[in-house]
Protein backbone atom coordinates (compact mmCIF):
# COMPACT_ATOMS: atom_id res chain seq x y z
CA UNK A 1 0.00 0.00 0.00
CA UNK A 2 1.35 3.53 -1.44
CA UNK A 3 1.49 6.01 1.36
CA UNK A 4 0.38 9.65 1.21
CA UNK A 5 0.80 12.30 3.31
CA UNK A 6 -2.39 14.86 4.12
CA UNK A 7 -1.25 18.14 5.01
CA UNK A 8 -3.08 19.85 7.39
CA UNK A 9 -3.18 22.81 9.98
CA UNK A 10 -2.38 22.26 13.71
CA UNK A 11 -5.40 23.79 14.75
CA UNK A 12 -8.18 21.47 12.71
CA UNK A 13 -6.70 18.52 14.51
CA UNK A 14 -8.54 17.42 17.45
CA UNK A 15 -6.99 18.54 20.94
CA UNK A 16 -5.64 21.30 19.30
CA UNK A 17 -6.30 24.41 22.40
CA UNK A 18 -7.37 26.63 19.36
CA UNK A 19 -9.46 24.31 17.37
CA UNK A 20 -11.03 26.05 14.27
CA UNK A 21 -14.93 26.37 14.35
CA UNK A 22 -14.85 24.59 10.88
CA UNK A 23 -12.84 21.98 11.96
CA UNK A 24 -16.08 19.65 11.06
CA UNK A 25 -15.13 19.79 7.48
CA UNK A 26 -12.00 18.53 7.83
CA UNK A 27 -13.59 14.90 9.13
CA UNK A 28 -16.35 15.35 6.85
CA UNK A 29 -13.73 15.51 3.92
CA UNK A 30 -11.83 12.52 5.06
CA UNK A 31 -14.66 10.38 5.86
CA UNK A 32 -15.05 10.69 2.03
CA UNK A 33 -11.20 10.51 0.93
CA UNK A 34 -10.03 7.85 3.11
CA UNK A 35 -11.34 4.38 2.29
CA UNK A 36 -11.57 5.24 -1.49
CA UNK A 37 -8.46 5.97 -1.23
CA UNK A 38 -7.36 2.53 0.68
CA UNK A 39 -9.53 0.45 -1.65
CA UNK A 40 -6.76 1.56 -4.46
CA UNK A 41 -4.09 0.68 -2.27
CA UNK A 42 -2.81 4.02 -1.44
CA UNK A 43 -2.92 5.21 2.59
CA UNK A 44 -3.66 8.62 3.19
CA UNK A 45 -2.00 10.02 6.66
CA UNK A 46 -3.25 13.22 8.45
CA UNK A 47 0.14 15.37 8.77
CA UNK A 48 0.70 18.90 10.46
CA UNK A 49 2.30 20.37 7.47
CA UNK A 50 4.92 22.41 9.75
CA UNK A 51 5.88 19.10 11.88
CA UNK A 52 9.78 18.84 11.75
CA UNK A 53 8.74 14.98 12.20
CA UNK A 54 7.00 15.03 9.22
CA UNK A 55 9.37 17.01 6.95
CA UNK A 56 12.12 13.70 8.18
CA UNK A 57 9.83 11.21 6.97
CA UNK A 58 9.31 12.54 4.04
CA UNK A 59 13.13 13.01 3.40
CA UNK A 60 13.62 9.36 4.71
CA UNK A 61 11.20 7.87 2.04
CA UNK A 62 8.37 7.16 4.23
CA UNK A 63 6.05 8.93 1.84
CA UNK A 64 5.11 8.35 -1.99
CA UNK A 65 3.53 11.94 -2.40
CA UNK A 66 2.48 14.80 -0.15
CA UNK A 67 -1.15 16.13 -0.31
CA UNK A 68 -1.58 20.08 0.35
CA UNK A 69 -5.65 19.36 1.47
CA UNK A 70 -6.38 21.68 4.53
CA UNK A 71 -3.55 23.92 5.07
CA UNK A 72 -5.80 26.65 6.24
CA UNK A 73 -3.21 28.58 8.15
CA UNK A 74 -0.66 29.12 5.53
CA UNK A 75 -1.26 32.68 4.64
CA UNK A 76 -0.08 33.73 8.24
CA UNK A 77 3.18 31.35 7.55
CA UNK A 78 3.88 32.16 4.00
CA UNK A 79 7.82 32.07 3.18
CA UNK A 80 7.26 29.04 5.68
CA UNK A 81 5.24 27.18 3.74
CA UNK A 82 6.16 28.06 0.39
CA UNK A 83 9.96 26.27 2.25
CA UNK A 84 8.60 23.17 3.69
CA UNK A 85 6.40 22.51 0.21
CA UNK A 86 9.82 22.96 -1.72
CA UNK A 87 11.70 20.67 0.75
CA UNK A 88 9.07 17.96 0.26
CA UNK A 89 9.25 18.54 -3.54
CA UNK A 90 12.78 17.59 -3.51
CA UNK A 91 11.80 13.74 -2.45
CA UNK A 92 8.30 12.87 -3.74
CA UNK A 93 5.72 14.30 -6.02
CA UNK A 94 3.94 17.48 -4.43
CA UNK A 95 -0.04 18.32 -5.47
CA UNK A 96 -0.52 20.69 -6.09
CA UNK A 97 2.68 21.48 -7.25
CA UNK A 98 4.47 24.00 -5.61
CA UNK A 99 4.87 26.48 -8.50
CA UNK A 100 0.75 26.05 -8.81
CA UNK A 101 0.44 26.90 -4.99
CA UNK A 102 2.72 30.36 -5.13
CA UNK A 103 0.66 31.18 -8.40
CA UNK A 104 -2.51 30.82 -6.79
CA UNK A 105 -1.45 32.36 -3.52
CA UNK A 106 -1.17 35.96 -4.93
CA UNK A 107 -4.33 36.70 -6.10
CA UNK A 108 -3.00 38.96 -9.17
CA UNK A 109 -3.27 35.66 -10.70
CA UNK A 110 -7.17 36.65 -11.23
CA UNK A 111 -5.71 39.42 -13.04
CA UNK A 112 -3.62 36.96 -15.75
CA UNK A 113 -6.45 34.68 -16.11
CA UNK A 114 -8.79 38.05 -16.96
CA UNK A 115 -6.25 38.80 -19.77
CA UNK A 116 -6.64 35.16 -20.97
CA UNK A 117 -10.32 35.72 -21.79
CA UNK A 118 -11.73 34.14 -18.30
CA UNK A 119 -15.04 36.31 -17.31
CA UNK A 120 -14.07 37.66 -14.22
CA UNK A 121 -15.88 40.10 -11.42
CA UNK A 122 -14.53 43.87 -12.68
CA UNK A 123 -10.91 44.04 -10.22
CA UNK A 124 -9.55 47.41 -9.39
CA UNK A 125 -5.90 46.79 -7.86
CA UNK A 126 -4.72 48.84 -4.71
CA UNK A 127 -1.10 49.31 -2.96
CA UNK A 128 -3.19 49.53 0.04
CA UNK A 129 -7.25 50.34 1.17
CA UNK A 130 -7.25 53.83 1.95
CA UNK A 131 -9.92 56.99 1.51
CA UNK A 132 -7.82 57.81 -1.94
CA UNK A 133 -7.60 54.51 -3.08
CA UNK A 134 -11.20 53.41 -2.07
CA UNK A 135 -12.96 56.86 -3.79
CA UNK A 136 -10.59 56.56 -7.04
CA UNK A 137 -11.88 52.49 -7.15
CA UNK A 138 -15.61 53.51 -6.45
CA UNK A 139 -14.98 56.06 -9.79
CA UNK A 140 -13.34 53.44 -11.70
CA UNK A 141 -15.62 49.94 -11.05
CA UNK A 142 -18.64 52.76 -11.38
CA UNK A 143 -19.54 51.25 -7.82
CA UNK A 144 -20.96 52.31 -4.38
CA UNK A 145 -21.09 49.71 -2.99
CA UNK A 146 -17.46 47.73 -3.00
CA UNK A 147 -15.65 44.71 -0.99
CA UNK A 148 -12.06 45.01 -0.69
CA UNK A 149 -9.87 41.63 -0.11
CA UNK A 150 -5.97 41.08 0.86
CA UNK A 151 -4.01 40.03 -2.28
CA UNK A 152 -2.78 37.59 -0.01
CA UNK A 153 -4.97 35.69 2.23
CA UNK A 154 -7.56 33.43 2.63
CA UNK A 155 -11.25 32.25 4.36
CA UNK A 156 -12.52 36.18 3.79
CA UNK A 157 -9.68 37.03 7.02
CA UNK A 158 -9.13 41.17 6.42
CA UNK A 159 -12.07 41.31 4.25
CA UNK A 160 -14.11 44.46 4.53
CA UNK A 161 -17.03 46.05 2.49
CA UNK A 162 -17.23 49.82 2.17
CA UNK A 163 -19.64 52.28 0.80
CA UNK A 164 -19.50 55.43 -0.59
CA UNK A 165 -19.86 58.31 1.40
CA UNK A 166 -19.28 56.14 4.47
CA UNK A 167 -16.31 55.64 6.66
CA UNK A 168 -13.56 53.26 6.61
CA UNK A 169 -13.48 50.22 8.76
CA UNK A 170 -10.39 50.48 11.09
CA UNK A 171 -7.18 49.84 9.71
CA UNK A 172 -6.58 46.84 11.43
CA UNK A 173 -10.04 45.61 9.64
CA UNK A 174 -9.16 45.96 6.31
CA UNK A 175 -6.24 44.45 3.91
CA UNK A 176 -2.67 45.04 5.34
CA UNK A 177 -1.31 45.35 2.09
CA UNK A 178 -1.98 45.11 -1.67
CA UNK A 179 -5.42 44.60 -2.34
CA UNK A 180 -8.09 43.96 -4.93
CA UNK A 181 -11.17 46.04 -4.85
CA UNK A 182 -14.18 44.75 -6.15
CA UNK A 183 -18.19 45.95 -7.27
CA UNK A 184 -20.79 44.14 -4.90
CA UNK A 185 -22.50 41.85 -6.97
CA UNK A 186 -26.02 41.57 -5.61
CA UNK A 187 -26.18 37.75 -7.20
CA UNK A 188 -24.02 37.06 -3.83
CA UNK A 189 -27.07 37.42 -1.70
CA UNK A 190 -29.98 36.30 -3.73
CA UNK A 191 -28.32 32.96 -5.53
CA UNK A 192 -24.99 33.08 -3.31
CA UNK A 193 -21.80 31.50 -4.84
CA UNK A 194 -21.71 28.77 -7.54
CA UNK A 195 -18.53 26.32 -7.29
CA UNK A 196 -17.26 23.74 -9.15
CA UNK A 197 -14.84 20.70 -7.90
CA UNK A 198 -12.49 18.96 -9.95
CA UNK A 199 -9.60 16.68 -9.18
CA UNK A 200 -7.46 15.53 -11.93
CA UNK A 201 -9.12 17.51 -14.23
CA UNK A 202 -12.45 15.41 -13.52
CA UNK A 203 -15.63 17.15 -12.52
CA UNK A 204 -16.90 15.90 -9.37
CA UNK A 205 -19.73 18.05 -8.21
CA UNK A 206 -21.27 21.32 -8.17
CA UNK A 207 -23.26 23.29 -5.07
CA UNK A 208 -24.19 26.69 -4.07
CA UNK A 209 -23.03 28.64 -1.22
CA UNK A 210 -25.56 30.76 0.54
CA UNK A 211 -24.27 33.41 3.02
CA UNK A 212 -26.07 34.18 6.27
CA UNK A 213 -29.16 36.85 6.37
CA UNK A 214 -27.58 40.20 6.57
CA UNK A 215 -23.90 38.94 5.37
CA UNK A 216 -21.87 38.53 1.88
CA UNK A 217 -19.31 35.72 2.93
CA UNK A 218 -20.45 32.47 2.61
CA UNK A 219 -18.06 30.81 4.70
CA UNK A 220 -19.33 28.05 7.28
CA UNK A 221 -17.57 30.12 10.53
CA UNK A 222 -19.78 33.23 9.15
CA UNK A 223 -23.05 30.81 9.26
CA UNK A 224 -22.86 30.25 5.16
CA UNK A 225 -25.07 26.97 4.13
CA UNK A 226 -24.51 25.27 0.87
CA UNK A 227 -26.83 22.77 -1.21
CA UNK A 228 -26.07 20.55 -3.83
CA UNK A 229 -26.44 22.37 -7.79
CA UNK A 230 -26.73 20.25 -10.99
CA UNK A 231 -24.66 22.88 -13.35
CA UNK A 232 -26.46 23.20 -17.00
CA UNK A 233 -23.68 21.73 -19.56
CA UNK A 234 -22.82 25.55 -20.81
CA UNK A 235 -21.85 26.34 -16.59
CA UNK A 236 -19.66 23.66 -16.86
CA UNK A 237 -18.10 24.62 -19.71
CA UNK A 238 -17.46 27.94 -18.23
CA UNK A 239 -15.81 26.63 -15.28
CA UNK A 240 -13.24 24.44 -16.98
CA UNK A 241 -12.71 27.04 -19.40
CA UNK A 242 -11.30 28.21 -16.20
CA UNK A 243 -9.06 25.61 -15.55
CA UNK A 244 -7.81 25.58 -18.79
CA UNK A 245 -6.12 29.27 -18.89
CA UNK A 246 -4.22 28.20 -15.62
CA UNK A 247 -0.36 28.68 -16.81
CA UNK A 248 2.76 25.80 -16.38
CA UNK A 249 0.16 22.97 -16.00
CA UNK A 250 -2.95 20.67 -17.57
CA UNK A 251 -6.02 20.62 -16.20
CA UNK A 252 -5.15 17.09 -15.33
CA UNK A 253 -2.21 17.91 -13.28
CA UNK A 254 -4.42 19.53 -10.65
CA UNK A 255 -5.21 16.62 -8.10
CA UNK A 256 -7.79 19.47 -6.37
CA UNK A 257 -9.34 22.55 -8.20
CA UNK A 258 -12.40 24.61 -7.15
CA UNK A 259 -14.07 27.35 -9.49
CA UNK A 260 -15.70 29.92 -7.48
CA UNK A 261 -18.52 32.03 -9.62
CA UNK A 262 -20.96 34.44 -9.32
CA UNK A 263 -23.36 35.44 -11.38
CA UNK A 264 -22.88 39.30 -12.87
CA UNK A 265 -25.65 41.58 -13.02
CA UNK A 266 -26.75 40.15 -16.19
CA UNK A 267 -26.79 36.84 -15.23
CA UNK A 268 -22.87 35.51 -16.55
CA UNK A 269 -20.99 33.54 -14.41
CA UNK A 270 -18.00 35.46 -13.53
CA UNK A 271 -14.77 33.81 -11.86
CA UNK A 272 -14.58 35.21 -8.29
CA UNK A 273 -12.33 32.85 -7.15
CA UNK A 274 -9.54 30.17 -8.11
CA UNK A 275 -8.98 27.69 -5.30
CA UNK A 276 -5.78 25.37 -6.00
CA UNK A 277 -3.76 25.62 -2.49
CA UNK A 278 -5.74 24.19 0.00
CA UNK A 279 -9.83 24.11 -1.74
CA UNK A 280 -12.13 22.70 0.79
CA UNK A 281 -14.47 20.02 -1.38
CA UNK A 282 -17.61 20.06 -0.24
CA UNK A 283 -18.01 16.12 0.27
CA UNK A 284 -21.26 16.54 1.43
CA UNK A 285 -22.78 17.85 -1.95
CA UNK A 286 -20.63 14.92 -3.59
CA UNK A 287 -20.99 11.52 -2.73
CA UNK A 288 -18.68 10.64 -5.70
CA UNK A 289 -16.08 12.76 -4.49
CA UNK A 290 -14.21 10.02 -2.97
CA UNK A 291 -13.91 8.07 -5.56
CA UNK A 292 -12.84 11.19 -7.97
CA UNK A 293 -10.10 12.02 -5.48
CA UNK A 294 -9.11 8.36 -5.23
CA UNK A 295 -8.77 7.61 -9.22
CA UNK A 296 -7.04 11.32 -9.85
CA UNK A 297 -4.41 10.35 -7.18
CA UNK A 298 -3.59 7.07 -8.81
CA UNK A 299 -3.27 8.41 -12.02
CA UNK A 300 -0.88 11.32 -10.82
CA UNK A 301 1.44 8.80 -9.18
CA UNK A 302 1.52 6.48 -11.98
CA UNK A 303 -1.20 4.08 -11.76
CA UNK A 304 -3.88 3.23 -14.23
Amino acid sequence: MRSIAYLTSADLVAGHPDLRADAFELDHQLHALVPACASRGMRLDLQVWRSDALLKQVENGHYDAVVVGTTWDYHDHWATFCDRLDRFALSVLVLNPPAVVRWNADKTYLRELAQAGVPSVPTFWADRVDADTVRAAHDALDADHLICKPVVGAGAVRQVQVRRGHPLPPASECPPGGALVQPFLPSIRSEGELSFVFCGGRFSHALLKAPARGDYRVQSVYGGVERTYTPSAEELATARSVLDAVPQITADGLLLARVDMVRDRLGHLVLMELELIEPYLYPLQGPDLGDVFAESLSRLLGRP
